[in-house]
Protein backbone atom coordinates (compact mmCIF):
# COMPACT_ATOMS: atom_id res chain seq x y z
CA UNK A 1 0.00 0.00 0.00
CA UNK A 2 2.32 3.01 1.07
CA UNK A 3 5.78 2.46 1.47
CA UNK A 4 7.19 5.86 2.80
CA UNK A 5 4.88 7.62 5.31
CA UNK A 6 5.90 11.44 6.85
CA UNK A 7 4.73 12.09 10.25
CA UNK A 8 5.12 15.58 11.58
CA UNK A 9 5.40 16.13 15.28
CA UNK A 10 5.26 18.76 17.44
CA UNK A 11 5.36 16.88 20.51
CA UNK A 12 2.08 16.96 22.27
CA UNK A 13 -0.21 14.01 23.22
CA UNK A 14 -2.16 13.89 19.94
CA UNK A 15 0.73 14.38 17.83
CA UNK A 16 2.19 11.13 19.96
CA UNK A 17 -1.19 9.65 19.28
CA UNK A 18 -0.85 10.36 15.57
CA UNK A 19 3.03 9.26 15.27
CA UNK A 20 1.58 5.63 16.95
CA UNK A 21 -0.92 5.26 14.65
CA UNK A 22 1.11 5.80 11.58
CA UNK A 23 4.01 3.40 13.00
CA UNK A 24 1.21 0.88 13.19
CA UNK A 25 0.01 1.81 9.41
CA UNK A 26 3.68 1.53 8.36
CA UNK A 27 4.12 -2.17 10.11
CA UNK A 28 0.89 -3.02 7.95
CA UNK A 29 1.99 -1.41 4.92
CA UNK A 30 6.38 -2.55 4.96
CA UNK A 31 6.88 1.21 4.65
CA UNK A 32 9.38 3.30 6.10
CA UNK A 33 8.72 6.30 7.95
CA UNK A 34 10.60 9.83 8.47
CA UNK A 35 9.56 11.66 12.01
CA UNK A 36 9.30 15.69 11.02
CA UNK A 37 9.64 18.61 13.59
CA UNK A 38 9.74 22.03 12.27
CA UNK A 39 11.11 24.98 14.26
CA UNK A 40 9.76 28.26 13.54
CA UNK A 41 12.44 30.61 13.22
CA UNK A 42 14.17 32.85 16.10
CA UNK A 43 12.60 36.42 16.00
CA UNK A 44 13.32 39.23 18.32
CA UNK A 45 14.15 42.55 18.62
CA UNK A 46 17.09 44.22 20.26
CA UNK A 47 18.63 47.65 20.29
CA UNK A 48 22.41 46.09 20.33
CA UNK A 49 23.12 43.40 17.72
CA UNK A 50 25.29 41.12 20.25
CA UNK A 51 22.23 40.50 22.31
CA UNK A 52 20.11 39.27 19.25
CA UNK A 53 23.22 37.02 18.13
CA UNK A 54 23.31 35.35 21.77
CA UNK A 55 19.77 35.20 22.32
CA UNK A 56 19.43 33.66 18.72
CA UNK A 57 22.13 31.06 19.42
CA UNK A 58 20.50 29.90 22.67
CA UNK A 59 17.04 29.26 20.72
CA UNK A 60 18.66 27.09 18.20
CA UNK A 61 20.39 25.18 20.62
CA UNK A 62 17.30 24.85 22.63
CA UNK A 63 14.88 24.21 20.15
CA UNK A 64 17.27 21.47 18.38
CA UNK A 65 17.51 19.68 21.74
CA UNK A 66 13.68 19.51 22.02
CA UNK A 67 13.26 18.27 18.49
CA UNK A 68 15.43 15.94 19.30
CA UNK A 69 13.68 15.03 21.94
CA UNK A 70 10.90 14.45 19.85
CA UNK A 71 12.28 12.48 17.43
CA UNK A 72 13.82 10.15 19.75
CA UNK A 73 10.77 9.29 20.97
CA UNK A 74 9.13 8.50 17.39
CA UNK A 75 12.06 6.57 16.50
CA UNK A 76 11.84 4.67 19.55
CA UNK A 77 8.21 3.68 19.10
CA UNK A 78 9.16 3.11 15.19
CA UNK A 79 12.00 0.93 15.97
CA UNK A 80 10.08 -1.49 18.94
CA UNK A 81 7.82 -2.83 16.54
CA UNK A 82 10.79 -3.06 13.54
CA UNK A 83 9.70 0.09 11.59
CA UNK A 84 12.37 1.83 10.13
CA UNK A 85 12.50 5.68 11.19
CA UNK A 86 14.56 8.37 9.75
CA UNK A 87 14.22 11.67 12.06
CA UNK A 88 14.29 15.33 10.50
CA UNK A 89 13.88 18.45 11.76
CA UNK A 90 13.83 21.92 10.04
CA UNK A 91 13.78 25.67 10.87
CA UNK A 92 11.07 27.38 8.88
CA UNK A 93 8.58 29.95 9.82
CA UNK A 94 5.93 28.07 7.64
CA UNK A 95 5.84 24.78 8.89
CA UNK A 96 3.05 23.53 6.19
CA UNK A 97 5.08 24.47 3.44
CA UNK A 98 8.13 22.32 5.33
CA UNK A 99 5.91 19.12 5.75
CA UNK A 100 5.31 19.40 1.88
CA UNK A 101 8.65 20.01 1.14
CA UNK A 102 10.11 17.38 2.63
CA UNK A 103 7.88 14.94 1.98
CA UNK A 104 8.15 15.61 -1.93
CA UNK A 105 12.08 15.40 -1.31
CA UNK A 106 12.22 12.25 0.56
CA UNK A 107 9.59 10.73 -2.17
CA UNK A 108 7.02 9.49 0.71
CA UNK A 109 3.68 8.49 -0.53
CA UNK A 110 1.44 9.48 2.59
CA UNK A 111 2.04 12.33 4.93
CA UNK A 112 -0.10 11.02 8.27
CA UNK A 113 -0.89 13.72 11.04
CA UNK A 114 -2.50 14.92 13.77
CA UNK A 115 -5.60 17.38 13.94
CA UNK A 116 -5.39 19.68 16.23
CA UNK A 117 -9.45 20.44 16.12
CA UNK A 118 -9.10 23.93 16.15
CA UNK A 119 -12.61 25.29 14.28
CA UNK A 120 -14.86 28.14 14.01
CA UNK A 121 -13.20 31.63 14.84
CA UNK A 122 -10.26 30.47 16.21
CA UNK A 123 -9.28 27.82 13.66
CA UNK A 124 -10.11 30.89 11.48
CA UNK A 125 -7.77 33.70 12.93
CA UNK A 126 -5.02 31.04 14.41
CA UNK A 127 -5.02 28.90 11.48
CA UNK A 128 -3.85 25.02 11.07
CA UNK A 129 -0.94 23.61 9.71
CA UNK A 130 -2.70 20.82 8.57
CA UNK A 131 -5.75 22.53 6.88
CA UNK A 132 -3.04 24.52 5.21
CA UNK A 133 -1.32 20.87 4.60
CA UNK A 134 -4.29 19.54 2.84
CA UNK A 135 -4.79 22.20 0.99
CA UNK A 136 -1.22 22.79 -0.82
CA UNK A 137 -0.18 19.31 -0.85
CA UNK A 138 0.07 17.15 -3.97
CA UNK A 139 1.21 14.14 -1.38
CA UNK A 140 -1.85 12.57 0.21
CA UNK A 141 -2.91 13.61 3.87
CA UNK A 142 -4.11 11.40 6.25
CA UNK A 143 -5.52 13.50 9.32
CA UNK A 144 -5.77 11.58 12.92
CA UNK A 145 -7.77 13.24 15.28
Amino acid sequence: MFKHILVPTDGSKLSEKALKRAVQLAKQSKAKLTALHVIPKFHTFAYQADMIALTAKEYETSSTERARQYLRFAERVATSVGVTCEAAHAFNDQPFQEIIKTAQEKKCDLILMASHGRRGIEGFLLGSETQKVLTHSKVPVLVYR
